[in-house]
């Protein structure tokens, strides 16, 4: 099914549905909505972040330990 059969197929069941399912369904969607925008924002910061100078200054540094610092090695 496509797009908007889908939202045409759902809106026929909302329909038919009492108004505590209706607001459950809301809800939900509410949910959904806030989860998605919420991802965006954080792969912004993400983005933002990685391309910032601001801890630049750690590529120059010596790397303090190595695998060979394990005490317990996991495979």
């Amino acid at each position: 099914m496509e797009r908007n059969d889908l939202i045409e197929n759902t809106i026929l069941k909302i329909r038919r549905l009492p108004e505590a399912g209706i607001r459950e369904i809301h809800d939900f969607a509410e949910f959904l909505v806030m989860k998605m925008e919420d991802q965006i924002l954080q792969e912004g910061i993400q983005e933002l972040t990685s391309q910032s100078s601001a801890f630049s200054y750690l590529n120059d540094e010596e790397d303090l330990y190595s695998v060979n610092d394990l005490k317990e090695h996991y495979k």
